[in-house]
C-alpha cells in the first residue's frame, strides 16, 4: 500500500476527503438553488424547463453530475466511517468532555452529525427518484419553446409542491441540511489548515450565513408553490 493510500484510509485521510468532497457540494448547492429559483419566475415554467433541458443535455454538466454523485456517495460513506469510529473511540462517556477544536461549533450537532447525515441521504434518495428519476425515466409531459421540445419538469415540481406531506419532509430536510451546514462549512476549511485569527471569524460568519440562506432559500420554493395552489 502506497503512502497515498495510507493517508487516504488515515482518520486525518477521510477527514481531508470530507473537507474536500464537502466545499464542492456546497459550491454546487449555490448553483443549484440559482438554477431552482426560476421555478418561481412568472412565465408559466419556461425558464426552469429551459434550464433543466441544458442541465441534462450539456456534455460537460453531465460529466460534473457523474462527479457530483461519487462525491455525494463518497462523502457520506466517509462521514459514517468517522462517525461510527469517533462514537466506538467514545465509547460510553459522553461527547461534551471531548473539546473540539473548531471555534464556535456546536458540539450536540457535530455529535450527531452521523444521524443528520444519514437523513440528508435518505431525503437525496427521495428528491432523486421524485425529480431526477422521473425525469429521465417516467412518462413526464413535454412543451415546445420556438419549435424545441423539452421535458415538461416544471409541471411535475408544481404537483409535487401541492401535496402537503412532501412540503413537510422538504422544509424539514431542510432544517437538518441547515444543522449539516452549519457545522460543516467552518469544519471544512479548519480542517485543511485555513484558521486565522485574521480570518477565521469571516469564515465563521460566511458559514453560519450559508447555512441559514441556502436551506431557507430551497425550502421557500415549495411553500410558495403550495400556497399559491391552495
Amino acid at each position: 500500500m502506497g503512502w497515498f493510500s495510507k493517508f487516504l484510509t488515515s482518520s486525518l485521510g477521510q477527514k481531508v476527503v470530507m473537507s474536500l468532497t464537502g466545499l464542492f457540494l456546497i459550491v454546487f448547492l449555490v448553483v443549484h438553488l440559482a438554477g431552482n429559483l426560476q421555478l418561481l419566475a412568472d412565465d408559466g415554467g419556461r425558464s426552469f424547463n429551459e434550464y433543466a433541458h441544458f442541465m441534462t443535455h450539456s456534455p460537460l454538466i453531465k460529466t460534473i453530475s457523474y462527479l457530483l454523485y461519487a462525491f455525494i456517495l463518497l462523502h457520506a460513506f466517509q462521514g459514517w466511517a468517522l462517525w461510527r469510529k469517533n462514537r466506538l473511540a467514545r465509547g460510553a462517556q459522553p461527547y461534551a468532555v471531548h473539546r473540539l477544536r473548531a471555534v464556535n461549533t456546536n458540539p450536540r450537532i457535530a455529535s450527531r452529525m452521523g444521524w443528520i447525515g444519514t437523513v440528508i441521504f435518505v431525503f437525496i434518495l427521495v428528491h432523486m427518484y421524485q425529480f431526477w428519476f422521473k425525469m429521465k425515466i417516467g412518462d413526464i409531459g413535454v412543451v415546445r419553446y420556438d419549435g424545441q421540445e423539452v421535458k415538461d419538469l416544471y409541471t411535475l415540481v408544481a404537483t409535487t409542491y401541492q401535496n402537503l406531506g412532501f412540503v413537510l419532509f422538504y422544509v424539514v430536510s431542510m432544517v437538518v441540511i441547515g444543522a449539516h451546514l452549519w457545522h460543516g462549512f467552518q469544519s471544512s476549511f479548519q480542517t485543511l489548515g485555513i484558521n486565522h485569527s485574521k480570518y477565521s471569524p469571516l469564515i465563521h460568519f460566511l458559514g453560519k450565513l450559508y447555512a441559514i440562506v441556502i436551506p431557507l432559500g430551497f425550502a421557500l420554493i415549495p411553500i410558495v408553490f403550495f400556497v399559491k395552489h391552495a
